[in-house]
């Protein structure tokens, strides 16, 4: 797993924050370095994912796509079969175990598909913490069910309104807070981005992903996989799958970025490749972000929530500038065609931002042969993008589902009314 130079990776990284946040971000960083060398901590760590969350997530072969597609053996890392639904569990656990060494009682998280604010209030509710979690308007009406499920489990959900009321305006809301509370708060940030120590802390706790891929393709394949791909918004799922194989060079790893509608008109959420991002301090750390003329931060798109994010990982950002990582991304169109040909042929359902993955694996592998391997990190399962599937699917298909909907809303409403009277 990759350490940093002082909170940098290479010019990435680093800590450009409030000095009031100072002294909580010296704490998480003594108390991290401190237990991160420690097996037995990682003993503890690994346990309470078992035990709690699963693990160990399969590595599945998808023997009938693979045939169809006519190249490499295509497998998937199912972090979809998490408790929660995707690989945001990972991360949230690792800093519970933080919390309690710290002695905090309230956390708060930013979201964008809600699946890291789900992990978060799953983790409070299990470590008995107050929880409060930032999310954009747009992102609320995108990924409701996750919301709900987020109140249920007793957390506050606060929309943030501000600029274009998704992941990024969210993480500034939460950094406010933060700001105001630090002495009996602690920010679950769910992505390896953000000032120093959290993209390291992040990638760190992720790394359990890559572990066990490596540890299941020697034991399936004989051999380490030629590519693993992953889904790149700000970085964790790609950090967890990558981190076990920076020193094999034989292994390629490919970061698959949200392509959104196209480069033409700027709707996209692409950082690393076509040399969009541009290098730029903010959000309390130095990375490649999404800039307009003016140097302000710029303007994403991507149908999925959680890959609508105007920077990355600094992590990534100097691994893709090393050639280490292969960055590339794939558009709205391709992901849904993706998502589709997943569950048809595996009976698999995908999260949007997971079917980033499968685009750009899919097309990979069938550009390689027979005999090679490619593992693809599905980072999360499809239960929260219906709608938004729907939405992307043929519109008599989509138009057929709400006037059934409708029709069956009216006979409810008719044999209540009928009860009533």
């Amino acid at each position: 797993m990759i350490r940093s130079d002082n909170g940098y990776f290479g010019e990435f990284g680093g800590r450009f924050v409030p000095e009031i946040l100072l002294p909580a971000l010296t704490q998480l960083e003594d108390m991290f370095f401190g237990l991160r060398d420690d097996p037995a901590f990682w003993q503890e760590y690994v346990t309470l994912c078992q035990e709690f969350s699963g693990r160990p997530t399969p590595l599945t072969p998808l023997r009938r796509l693979s045939a169809q597609l006519g190249g490499a053996q295509i497998w998937l890392k199912r972090e979809d079969l998490n408790h929660s639904g995707a690989h945001k569990i990972n991360n949230v656990l690792g800093q519970g175990l933080l919390v309690q060494r710290m002695g905090k009682q309230r956390v708060i998280a930013e979201t964008g598909a809600g699946q890291h604010g789900l992990a978060t209030a799953i983790m409070a509710a299990r470590l008995g913490l107050e929880c409060t979690i930032y999310m954009g308007a747009e992102d609320i009406e995108r990924q409701y069910s996750n919301v709900f499920w987020m109140r249920q489990l007793g957390s506050h959900v606060e929309p943030v309104n501000t600029g274009a009321k998704t992941l990024k305006e969210a993480l500034d809301e939460a950094l406010r807070d933060w700001a105001a509370s630090v002495e009996s708060t602690h920010y679950v940030l769910g992505t390896a981005c953000g000032p120093a120590p959290f993209p390291e802390m992040v990638s760190y706790f992720q790394g359990v992903i890559s572990e066990e891929i490596r540890e299941q393709s020697l034991a399936r394949m004989g051999r380490l996989p030629d590519e693993i791909v992953a889904c790149v918004g700000g970085g964790s799922n790609a950090m967890g799958a990558f981190g076990a194989f920076l020193d094999d060079p034989e292994v390629k790893l490919v970061g698959i970025e949200a392509g959104g509608l196209g480069f033409a008109d700027g709707q996209h959420s692409v950082r690393l490749s076509h040399d969009t991002g541009e290098t730029g301090i903010a959000q309390g750390y130095k990375t490649l972000f999404l800039q307009n003329d003016d140097g302000q931060l710029g303007d994403t798109h991507s149908i999925a929530a959680g890959l609508d994010y105007v920077g990355v990982s600094p992590i990534l950002a100097y691994l893709s500038q090393q050639g280490r990582v292969t960055p590339d991304s794939a558009t709205d169109d391709e992901v849904t065609e993706a998502f589709s040909l997943l569950m048809k042929v595996e009976g698999i359902i995908p999260a949007l931002e997971s079917a980033h993955g499968l685009a750009g694996g899919f097309k990979r592998a069938r550009e390689m042969s027979p005999e090679q391997n490619v593992v693809i990190n599905l980072s999360g399962r499809g239960d929260k993008d219906i709608f938004n599937i729907a939405r992307a699917f043929p519109q008599q298909e989509w138009t057929g589902f709400l006037q059934r909907e409708a029709a069956r809303s009216t006979e409810l409403l008719a044999e209540k009314e009928k009860r009533g009277h």
